[in-house]
């Protein structure tokens, strides 16, 4: 079976945290790296998180770089309400044995990617754009040799989660997103339209539950925090589970139902900022952009247990 060669670019978060779960965890993936941004919670912690989990995983063999602190030109922004303080909702955190790769994220994308043949390597980014864009700045080739860019951002038909039209992830760094949506680069963006629809029910989370695994009861614990919190400050039942759809498309693309389409990015008003413009009035032949409309959220949390099946 030939791998897919990937990068997961991420800001753990609870939501991040069970989609690097699903990457360590599938035979199909080829993991480069992780690289790490602030954003729900600061860099320095996202960072350590992603070494957590890579080691209550098993998958020390894949290296974690610390990237970008804060957004290209705005002040941080943070989600720390929505995963605990330390970005890991109820989970105790610690130092885990291996600290970061040397270097920077930025440096390792552009390294990783360009010594691979063109259009071979993914990268699913599950938090702000920053560290991707900042790669595009020191590489300006990168943009053509990328494999598919797999983004969780944005929202269209459901609205916004930070305001009445952005989402986080893109209100976060717009002017990162706006960049990166303007690079040319092919992109198949996992919006709220989509992750609305991958809801963590009291079922799904019960299978991870019955697992045996430090993994699982990992992952069963941060939805157990993520299903409490959702309760509590948005009145949902069943939380949305946004970021691993970017790996479970990458692992079974007919989970999702994708529209080509045209994004951009607000940048200049207060009022918007960080709103996704979508516009599906484009010849698809030529498109680089790909906007999910429907999701198999069954299909996603089953790829999700298999993975913590195979983990320790």
């Amino acid at each position: 079976m030939k791998k897919q060669s990937l990068i997961i670019d991420c800001d753990p978060g609870v939501d991040d945290a069970l989609g690097l779960f699903l990457a360590f965890g599938a035979p199909a993936l080829e993991l480069l790296a992780v690289t790490t941004v602030g954003g729900n919670v600061p860099g320095v912690i996202t960072a350590r998180n992603a070494r957590i989990m890579r080691q209550l995983a098993g998958r020390e063999d894949v290296p974690v770089f610390a990237g970008a602190d804060r957004p290209l030109v705005r002040e941080p922004v943070g989600a720390g309400e929505f995963h605990g303080e330390g970005g890991i909702g109820d989970m105790v955190p610690f130092e885990p044995r291996l600290g970061n790769a040397p270097g920077s994220a930025a440096r390792a994308i552009v390294d990783r990617v360009m010594a691979r043949p063109a259009g071979s390597v993914a990268l699913a980014v599950m938090g702000p754009m920053t560290n991707l864009a900042l790669a595009m700045r020191l590489e300006p080739k990168l943009a053509a040799h990328l494999g598919p860019v797999s983004v969780m951002g944005g929202a269209r038909s459901e609205g916004g989660n930070i305001t009445a039209s952005a989402e986080f992830n893109i209100y976060a760094d717009p002017d990162a997103a706006a960049e990166v949506f303007a690079s040319g680069c092919e992109m198949v963006v996992f919006g709220l339209d989509a992750t609305h629809q991958v809801r963590a029910t009291e079922a799904r989370i019960a299978a991870i539950e019955a697992l045996d695994g430090e993994s699982a009861r990992a992952a069963g614990g941060l939805l157990r925090f993520s299903q409490r919190v959702e309760r509590e400050i948005v009145g949902w039942d069943a939380g949305p589970l946004h970021d691993p759809c970017t790996v479970a498309w990458l692992l079974e693309p007919d989970l999702f139902e994708l529209k080509p389409c045209r994004i951009a990015v607000e940048t200049v008003s207060d009022l918007t900022r960080g709103h996704t413009a979508v516009e599906f009035r484009v010849d698809a032949a030529t498109a680089r952009h790909r906007w999910a409309v429907k999701a198999d959220g069954q299909g996603v949390f089953d790829r999700i247990t298999e993975s913590l099946e195979r983990l320790p």
